[in-house]
């Protein structure tokens, strides 16, 4: 908690407060330490000193985060004392022994001493979560050159702003939510709204996706989500309460009192909207498609939804932006070719779908909070379509 002041307030502590107790608790455990050593080393104006310096190092080759490696620093510092103020007729040269410690573990490290806030600051390793940037980048000549694990980094910091304004959002004020929110084409929604046949929005994992969903509630159009069903259960059913906290009606992947399909029809045959994530499908019901110039597998719920009620299926792309910190556009209605069976009409809209998805994430591929491997050639053989 002490590494972000921000992040921490983002949770509703104060970070004033919390220093102060920290402060009071590091001076009660300061003053308990003393009493103990007292005994054995006596009082000195020095005694702070010469005690500090090696716990500083110690804690220094620990890298501030391991209570193991300082324990074990620790120990071998004092023995490097013991040894040379034993054997060595050098004045001071026991106490010379944290300084070197350090330095050796600055040369040996390549990097300057650790500083409060480090451990946040430096991102996790990303391996798997550079796959979708790679192909995004291979297929979009704008893009040629950038650095993959760069971008991947950006991505993954987007993703944690996601994150923490997600937590935020209960007591955001609504002024912000509505009025911070920049969306393109908005008429188009609400057209298809009032049209009163039903809108499906169709969603990539962009932006804040959340706060697009309170921005709608906000905005007067209510609507009906899916969520996967989590484990634990609590943790699902904390998700499902947050959400509906929010305005949304969520309805279970799996496990629901009817089957997920059923209940959505019906949602859009009385004129609703619906929101769904739609931009990976691993299943073998997964409606093959041509992503950034590979075949990816996208759920065909959007368009079978809409080919059998009529309603309007709108793609909507979102993504972080100057100078309103939430940017989303609505893009055109998806079309039903009409002719031909059902599934190729749900292939040709699903393929419409994602193609609307792939312009948006090529101009902004670092709020695409796709980390996970998507296309089938980089899927294990097992978990392929």
């Amino acid at each position: 908690m002490a590494e972000d002041g921000d992040a921490l307030a983002t949770l509703g502590w104060s970070p004033g407060a919390l220093a102060a107790a920290n402060w009071a608790l590091g001076a009660a455990l300061s003053g308990l330490a003393a009493i103990l050593l007292s005994p054995i080393t006596g009082l000195s104006v020095g005694l702070a000193t010469s005690l500090l310096m090696p716990a500083l190092a110690a804690a220094i080759l620990g890298n501030l985060t391991s209570f193991p490696i300082t324990f074990l620093g620790a120990v071998a510092i004092g023995i490097a004392q013991s040894e040379l103020n034993q054997y060595v007729n050098v004045q001071g040269i026991g106490d010379a022994v944290p300084f070197f410690a350090v330095l050796v573990f600055i040369v040996a490290r390549g990097r300057a001493l650790p500083v409060r806030g480090h451990v946040m600051e430096r991102l996790p390793r990303v391996t798997v979560g550079t796959i979708p940037k790679a192909r995004v980048i291979a297929a979009t000549p704008a893009l040629r050159g950038t650095d993959v694990d760069a971008l991947a980094a950006k991505a993954m910091r987007s993703y944690a702003r996601y994150w923490r304004e997600v937590f935020r959002l209960p007591v955001t004020p609504t002024s912000r939510i509505v009025g911070d929110m920049h969306v393109a084409d908005e008429h188009l929604l609400r057209d298809a709204y009032d049209d009163g046949r039903g809108v499906i929005l169709a969603l990539p994992h962009m932006g804040n996706w959340d706060h697009a969903g309170a921005w709608l509630v906000s905005t007067g159009v209510p609507f009906t989500t899916v969520a996967e069903r989590l484990e634990p259960a609590s943790l699902f059913d904390r998700f499902l309460t947050f959400r509906q906290s929010l305005g949304m009606e969520v309805v279970p992947l799996t496990g629901g009192e009817q089957p997920p399909f059923a209940l959505l029809r019906e949602r859009l045959e009385a004129g609703r909207m619906l929101c769904l994530l739609a931009d990976r499908d691993l299943t073998p019901a997964g409606v093959p498609v041509d992503f950034f110039g590979a075949t990816a597998t996208m759920p065909a719920g959007p368009a079978l939804l809409a080919a059998r009620t009529g309603a309007a299926l709108l793609p909507v792309t979102l993504w972080y932006d100057d100078p309103a910190p939430w940017s989303a556009r609505i893009h055109r209605q998806v079309a039903d070719p009409g002719a031909g069976s059902e599934a190729e009409r749900v292939a040709t809209m699903t393929q419409a779908m994602a193609d609307a998805f792939a312009t948006a994430i090529a101009e902004h591929p670092a709020d695409w909070h796709m980390l996970q491997r998507l296309w089938r050639d980089d899927l294990d053989p097992t978990r392929r379509p």
